[in-house]
């Protein structure tokens, strides 16, 4: 898959609200209820029968790299886990491509300009309904500085890692992931580690 260099797109226009999709004399999706043919509770309009299926959010991201192969890490100036270190990444937006989603996050957290390479992992978070998605990424200018969402941001050679302060269980496989392959991007996307992953890790990855 070649590296491509991406920005955010242009914010599109508002789509129809829940209560929209119902007729004017709905008062939109309010009671929760099993449709007929599925087997679980639904937001539906008890109206008209209108289903608002809330499904899982994407969060899209990046382990970006300078030419020296550092690392570019974004300290959380929000919760949770403020004062923590992690990728630049969140949830993707209405009308973006994956790769525009993780353009747009670095640019939003670090001031980061970069070029988004193949997929690194993808990662189920059943627990808080996520699918992560971080791909690979070179950093186009070491010109980077904290965003709104960053106390500061830094490049960190391997050694450097503050792996006692990351944020996110998924921010550490996603570096460990990077370090097993070498500054390969080929290859499959990897997964949620195994347990036997995690013990050849260790604790702090370091």
């Amino acid at each position: 898959m070649p590296e491509q260099t991406t920005s955010a797109p242009t914010p599109p226009a508002a789509l129809p609200s829940d209560s929209a999709a119902c007729p004017p004399s709905c008062g939109g999706p309010r009671v929760r209820a099993i449709p007929p043919g599925e087997d679980r509770e639904r937001l539906m309009c008890p109206d008209c029968g209108f289903i608002a299926y809330q499904n899982p959010l994407i969060v899209v991201g990046s382990v970006v790299t300078w030419e020296d192969g550092r690392i570019l890490l974004c300290r959380r100036s929000i919760e949770p886990r403020r004062g923590f270190w992690t990728l630049p990444a969140g949830y993707m937006e209405e009308r973006e491509s994956t790769a525009e989603g993780a353009a747009r996050e670095a640019w939003e957290e670090a001031r980061a300009r970069i070029a988004v390479g193949p997929l690194l992992a993808i990662y189920d978070i059943p627990r808080i309904s996520q699918v992560q998605l971080i791909f690979h990424a070179r950093l186009l200018s070491d010109d980077v500085s904290a965003g709104p969402e960053s106390l500061e941001v830094g490049l960190f050679a391997w050694d450097a890692i503050p792996w006692d302060e990351l944020a996110f269980p998924t921010v550490h496989w996603a570096l460990r992931e990077h370090g097993d392959r070498q500054g390969r991007v080929d290859g499959a996307p990897a997964v949620n580690p195994t347990p036997e992953t995690l013990a050849r890790w260790g604790r702090g990855g370091g």
